[in-house]
This record gives structure tokens, C-alpha cells and sequence, in this order.
């Protein structure tokens, strides 16, 4: 095991706001190519892109945009249902287009980490920034923290976080079964309102991702890339180990984590939103990880989809921005994300 010495970080994005969950901003004067007035886009996307989206996407865009955010499972399970039918879907697992889910395309736009954020004026949270990031699963196991996490059965965060104690008790000496030995029902909160519980004082901790803690201003334990499922050089040898089965009989198998998003109408107002929404700055501003691969299709990629996310990504890089803010940002993120 590669010795780390106890570091936590603190960003100091404030995010305007999160809980706008649906509304409307920008130009309404849009129109397609064929000179129809546009609708609102709505999105239906994974939950701890919410607060991106209302505070990052929707300010970028000069159409009218809806969101409504919910654990990706459940996303996936509405859509197969019948219950919402939006313009472009976003997840937080690419599995979940392969089932229940299959569009004919889609793009991998960003991608996270798993971190531990904490409360430092609580006792637990103190315990935990203590024992920093080569030990912090010991208060937990101990039972000097209140911890939260999501629900499995629900979103991606949820079997990550399984997937994170799983890979903890392979990296480290003599922490066996902390899937067992940690976690218990009542620490389940929705996606949506995890970290809120911080401010109602029920954690201590919250099994979360970066960006969730990167937007919020909270202090966050930073795990070993072997945990924390944002490496691609461990996505074989480590993270595959790891799995889970849903209620719906499909097994997730660990690996990188990878959001993605496809446009289920396409208009050229939802072309414009999904263009800026997968190759748009503020994905790093709010704390996801940007790499030089991304945005990376999959399927039969409508040529005006591909069009202007290539001419998005092709400016960027000439300006500067995300294609190049990769290399910056990388070293900064390796033990990280």
C-alpha cells in the first residue's frame, strides 16, 4: 500500500443556489431551422448534476431549459415507464443506457470521484479529519460517526459508495468488511438532499461525489484513486472487482465513473443545450473532472449532434478552455478524482 499522508481539501466555489429543481431562463425568442417557435427543453438528469445545471447550464443558454433531477436509477426507471418523457436524458452510470435504457447514441461527457465530506464543527467530523485519508474509515467503523449515503436501489452514488468500501478494505492493512461493518439502513438519505443534511445536523459524513462537496464549500476526505473510481488505470485490476445487483436483475460492475446523455428529441434548440451541457466549462467550475477524450460517443451520433459538440470542443481547446484546462486540472486530481 503507498504511503499517504492525511490531506483534506476545501474549494471555495459557492454556488448560487440548489434548489432549483425546474424553471425557465435566456431567450425566448429561439426558433428551429424550420422558423417554429421552440418549446422549453427539458432535462431529466442524475441528481448530483442538479445544481450544475441550474446554476451552470441554464445561465449559458439562450433557451428556455426545465430540469428535474432524481437519482439516475430512478431517471432511467421513469423513462422506462412511461412516467416522463424529456428532451435529453443525463445519468450518472453509462450502464444504465445499456438497461434499462437503450438509445441509439450517446455521449460520456464528465466524469467524478468518490470522497468522504464531513462537518468539522461536529465530533464525528473532527474524528474523521483526524484520521484523515489513510484512515477515516476507523471512526466510522467505530461508530463515533454519523454517516449518510444514498440508496443503492436508486443512483449510482449509492453501489459506488459499496464499491468504495469494497476497494477500502482490499487497499488497506486490516480493514476487512467495512460494507458490513459500516454500513446500516438508516443512513440512507435521496441523492438530492444528502448533503442538505449537514445543515439539519443529522451527519457527521456523507459518502459523496467530489462535485457534490466542491460546490457546497464542504471539507472533504480525499480517498486513494484505487477507492475512489475516477482512474482509468485502475478500472481492470481494481474496480471491476467490485459489483452490485439492483432490484431489476441487472449487475453493475465497478468501474470509471462516467456520466452520460443523449438527446431523446432532437430539435436545434435541443441540439444547442446538449452542445453547451456536455462540452461546457462550467462541468469543471462545478468540480467534475474534464479529460481529452471526453466527450466520447457511442452509437449513431446524428451528424448536427456531433457537428457542434466537435466545433464546441475544437474552440475551446484553441481558447484555452476545457480541452486544455485537462492537463492543468489533472495534477491537481489524481489522488482525487
Amino acid at each position: 500500500m503507498t504511503d499517504r499522508s492525511p490531506t483534506t481539501r476545501r474549494r471555495f466555489l459557492r454556488a448560487a443556489g440548489t434548489a432549483a429543481v425546474a424553471g425557465t431562463a435566456g431567450c425566448t425568442g429561439w426558433r428551429d431551422s424550420d422558423g417554429s417557435q421552440s418549446t422549453t427543453i427539458a432535462i431529466l438528469a442524475a441528481g448530483s448534476l442538479q445544481n450544475a445545471l441550474a446554476n451552470g447550464l441554464r445561465p449559458a443558454v439562450d433557451v428556455p431549459v426545465e430540469i428535474e433531477a432524481h437519482g439516475s436509477a430512478t431517471v432511467a426507471r421513469m423513462i422506462d415507464e412511461g412516467q416522463r418523457d424529456p428532451d435529453i436524458v443525463s445519468v450518472a452510470d453509462v450502464a444504465l443506457f445499456e438497461a434499462p435504457l437503450s438509445p441509439s447514441w450517446h455521449s460520456v461527457f464528465t466524469s467524478n470521484a468518490v470522497v468522504v465530506a464531513y462537518n468539522p464543527d461536529t465530533a464525528g467530523g473532527e474524528r474523521l479529519a483526524e484520521a484523515g485519508s489513510e484512515r477515516w474509515y476507523e471512526p466510522m467503523v467505530e461508530g463515533d460517526v454519523a454517516i449518510g449515503r444514498t440508496d443503492p436501489d436508486q443512483d449510482p452514488l449509492g453501489y459506488r459508495t459499496r464499491f468504495a468500501l469494497e476497494l477500502a478494505s482490499r487497499y488497506y492493512d486490516g480493514a476487512p468488511n467495512l460494507v458490513d461493518r459500516i454500513l446500516e439502513r438508516d443512513q440512507v438519505y435521496p441523492e438530492t438532499s444528502l448533503l442538505s443534511q449537514f445543515e439539519a445536523g443529522s451527519i457527521d459524513a456523507a459518502f459523496a461525489y467530489r462535485n457534490m462537496a466542491v460546490e457546497r464549500d464542504y471539507e472533504y476526505v480525499e480517498l486513494p484513486d484505487q477507492v475512489n473510481l475516477s482512474n482509468p488505470a485502475y478500472a481492470e485490476d481494481w474496480y471491476s472487482e467490485a459489483s452490485y445487483t439492483l432490484p431489476s436483475g441487472q449487475t453493475i460492475q465497478g468501474g470509471v465513473i462516467s456520466y452520460a446523455s443523449t438527446i431523446r428529441h432532437v430539435s436545434d434548440a435541443a441540439v444547442s443545450v446538449f452542445d453547451v451541457h456536455t462540452t461546457g466549462q462550467y462541468l469543471e467550475d462545478h468540480g467534475f473532472l474534464l479529460r481529452d477524450q471526453l466527450p466520447a460517443y457511442s452509437g449513431a451520433v446524428p451528424q448536427r449532434v456531433r457537428a457542434a459538440t466537435n466545433h464546441s470542443t475544437e474552440h475551446n481547446s484553441r481558447l484555452g478552455g476545457p480541452a486544455d484546462a485537462v492537463s492543468s486540472s489533472v495534477s491537481d486530481i489524481t489522488v482525487l478524482v
